[in-house]
């Protein structure tokens, strides 16, 4: 297969995964060898970390280290499933670890690999989840001529692209799902940013000043002393 051929094929099979991982030699390679994949790979250091992300961005696919600082692996599974979280998952864990395996397993896991492994066998691994797994895609939203694809992650005024950062995608997507609802600061910080980060006080400003810029000034209202609501559109669109 000449590599152009490799490229295209690729890019056919590209991912959004969610890597957790503490140890820093370990995650740097992981995410570089995926990345040769074309894979979208966004790597949370420990399980606090990862939990926010989980409320806030969608992935094909979850590899989860269970001795993690702060939340461990585990706990961090126990929480997806409870929340009815479908992703599937892929444990790491060490050839002396049968017990945490075993439950890692018993939570909710799909498979695992033993430390060490190689790359081959890990996308081996994925390849063989996301084959016996149903695809499961969300419909669009839609609010006038704005049309959000949780699926793909893309954003749409009147057929036009418009590209945003992950936050302000999630702040968007969080709006057009409560159109013609006030939602608290309070409550869009949370969504957007999860428990436990370090938040710029005037963050959520930046977002809503950058979604007006997009999508027109008069899209989304601020309730003062309680937060935003995007408006329901006259006729198509604002």
């Amino acid at each position: 297969m000449n590599k152009k051929a490799l490229i295209e094929r690729r890019d056919e099979n590209k991912m959004s995964i969610l890597l957790v991982e503490d140890d820093a030699l370990l995650g740097e390679g992981l995410c570089a060898g995926l990345g040769q994949y074309q894979h979208n790979v966004v790597w949370a250091k420990n399980g606090e970390k990862a939990w926010n992300v989980l409320q806030t961005d969608s992935f094909d696919i979850v590899i989860l280290d269970l001795g993690l600082p702060k939340l461990s692996g585990k706990d961090v599974l126990k929480k997806m499933r409870s929340k009815k979280m479908e992703t599937p998952v892929i444990i790491l864990t060490a050839c002396d670890d049968k017990e945490d395996l075993i439950s890692g397993l018993d939570v909710g896991a799909d498979d695992y690999v033993v430390k060490p492994f190689s790359l081959e066998e890990l996308c081996a691994r994925i390849r063989a989840i996301l084959r016996r797994k149903p695809s499961c895609i969300e419909p669009n939203i839609i609010v006038g001529d704005i049309v959000l694809e949780p699926t793909t992650r893309l954003i749409f005024k009147s057929g036009k692209k418009i590209c945003l950062a992950r936050r302000a995608f999630v702040l968007m997507r969080i709006l057009m799902e409560n159109v013609g609802h006030v939602l608290t600061k309070e409550r869009i910080m949370q969504k957007v940013y999860g428990w436990g980060d370090n938040i710029n006080s005037n963050a959520l400003e930046v977002h809503i000043h950058t979604l007006r810029k997009n999508f027109g000034g008069k899209a989304i209202s601020t309730i003062r002393g309680i937060g935003y609501k995007l408006e329901k559109p006259k006729n198509r669109g604002y």
